[in-house]
């Protein structure tokens, strides 16, 4: 009973796209100290892949890096291969790959749109697909990772927040189409600050507008990843916000 509260996830297998760097780390970092063996994907973040799972393997698990492209169907299908055959199964998927752009609406371009569709929204399509038999082995869960975009207009990422609203939709979809066997819910962050000095001064701002008076941390969007890995399978088709209350 200790170890199941202390590590709600061990002998469960998990694999995070885009788990190198950023909110993919933290979620895959807090994972690992739950008793998991971890999977991560990256595409171009080979160096800070390998001292991921550095660092994930400290926690006593197994830990592997893959090499993916969300966006490509073969890149994804040898990707989840690969996850089958280092981890043994697979209990939980986190779609955390995304890219982020700021563009003016009236000088967003058609391949800015394309390309922020195919990594954000036809990324988590593929993977979810291709993972399907090894979930529905298990009786898995399928976690998004959403945006307040989705939820919220920002008038210079119509691409961004329209991308995001559809992984909110489809979600909601898969929720329906992969019941009883799979549970499949999204977190929604908000501003959560990663310490980066270029964004420092428009952290700053927001955290002014958000009513908690704070931006988020990645602890806390792994935090809200962690709720749904363990919470019961009756929970499903959900989109969390984590985000101090600032899309109130």
């Amino acid at each position: 009973m200790k170890n199941g509260t202390l590590r709600p996830l061990l002998g469960k297998s998990v694999l995070i796209t885009g788990g190198a760097r950023r909110l993919g780390r933290g979620t895959a970092l807090a994972m690992a100290a739950a008793g998991a063996d971890v999977a991560i994907t990256f595409r171009n973040s080979a160096a800070d892949a390998q001292h991921t799972v550095i660092d994930l393997a400290s926690f006593g698990g197994r830990a592997v890096a893959i090499r993916c492209d969300v966006t490509d169907q073969k890149s994804v299908r040898a990707a989840i291969k690969e996850t089958a055959r280092e981890l043994g199964g697979l209990d939980v998927l986190v779609n955390n790959a995304a890219n982020y752009e700021t563009a003016e609406f009236d000088k967003l371009t058609v391949k800015q749109w394309d390309a922020i569709f195919a990594s954000n929204t036809r990324g988590p399509f593929l993977v979810s697909q291709e993972a399907l038999k090894l979930l529905r082995a298990r009786r898995g869960k399928i976690i998004n990772m959403g945006s307040l975009g989705g939820l919220r207009p920002w008038p210079t990422h119509a691409h961004y927040c329209s991308s995001k609203a559809a992984v909110h939709m489809l979600t909601k979809v898969m929720a329906m189409a992969l019941a009883p066997e799979i549970a499949v819910n999204c977190v929604a962050p908000g501003m959560i600050d990663l310490g980066e000095k270029a964004a420092a001064g428009f952290m700053r701002k927001m955290a002014k507008q958000t009513p908690m008076q704070r931006n988020g941390t990645d602890k806390e969007i792994a935090a809200a990843v962690m709720f749904f890995a363990t919470a019961p399978h009756f929970i499903t088709g959900q989109i969390l916000a984590v985000d101090g209350g600032l899309g109130l």
